[in-house]
């Protein structure tokens, strides 16, 4: 465990001494948004939930539909663990709620128990074969799982629904890069060329594809956000793209500053920050599993 915190603390070091090590790197000084919090609207209806709760004349299909809101409430509020007993009470009250399968799968992603993930988006999908999340998150799951066959047929599938979606181009695309990365910048491109371009987030593909330098785009992202609340939730993407970008690249230092990054804004129900953690995670077992350097022995020392 201390071994761990000094590495972690190294790395942060490294980045703070040095800023960014890679060349092709040329901000030192990123935008970032005054992080979301909680709303008065927010607070009052968490209040009166628990107030209804309270009540003795709620049927259980009704008690499992205030438990599920007050989850989605809590959720959006970081409050994960809190939501997570709230689901699985609403689950135990009516078990036959997609939504309530999906979202835990999307919580058993983020702790990496991903065998139960692909059990709850399975059962998502067997109670409602059309849900619109249940397939893609999959997808993430089994890529988070080291399965990147089956995650590419869930993705590949998911994208192929909505080719203009520029998500679902990025999921795949991060895919292609552990399945076929000789090929996996061709198909974005091929990806790209193919949609209609007019979500934002085509501009993440366009910085993958290197039309577009990191400087320029954050400062598109910085001059083009219409208030805080966009501009939180642009960066919460950009840096975790970017993270993924210099993670991919073994640039752990510029991938821990952009993974933390992504979780200032507190965009909670933004999947990139729910999987920023688990990305910290992952990259710090990397750092922990590198060959460690030999010891270096004074020259003076008889043999």
């Amino acid at each position: 465990m201390i071994t761990n915190r000094m590495k972690l603390a190294c790395l942060a070091l490294t980045m703070v001494l040095a800023g960014c090590s890679s060349p092709q790197q040329q901000w030192n000084q990123p935008p970032m948004a005054v992080p979301f919090q909680p709303t008065i609207q927010q607070q009052i209806q968490l209040a009166r939930i628990d107030q209804l709760l309270k009540r003795n004349d709620l049927d259980n299909a009704t008690l499992a539909q205030v438990f599920y809101e007050r989850g989605l409430l809590r959720d959006s509020l970081g409050l994960r663990d809190l939501a997570r007993l709230d689901f699985n009470q609403s689950l135990s009250l009516k078990p036959d709620q997609p939504d309530v399968f999906n979202i835990l799968g999307v919580y058993f992603i983020q702790s990496a128990h991903f065998d139960a993930a692909y059990e709850a988006f399975d059962s998502t999908l067997e109670l409602d074969v059309t849900h619109p999340f249940a397939q893609r998150n999959r997808g993430i799951a089994l890529y988070y799982g080291g399965r990147y066959q089956l995650a590419y047929e869930d993705l590949n599938a998911h994208y192929q629904q909505g080719i203009n979606d520029p998500y679902r181009a990025i999921w795949l695309y991060l895919v292609e890069l552990e399945r076929e990365p000789e090929k996996a910048q061709q198909k974005l491109r091929n990806w790209y060329d193919a949609s209609d371009k007019q979500e934002w987030g085509w501009q993440i593909v366009r910085l993958y594809l290197n039309d577009v330098s990191e400087r320029d785009f954050l400062n598109s992202i910085a001059l083009e956000s219409e208030d805080n609340d966009m501009l939180a939730e642009r960066l919460t993407e950009a840096y975790f793209y970017l993270g993924k970008r210099y993670h991919h690249n073994k640039d752990f230092p510029a991938a821990l500053m952009l993974y933390k990054l992504t979780l200032a804004g507190n965009v909670y129900e933004y999947v990139e920050h729910r999987f920023a953690l688990l990305e910290l995670n992952r990259l710090m077992t990397e750092v922990n599993n590198q060959p460690q350097p030999a010891a270096v022995t004074d020259s003076n020392e008889e043999a």
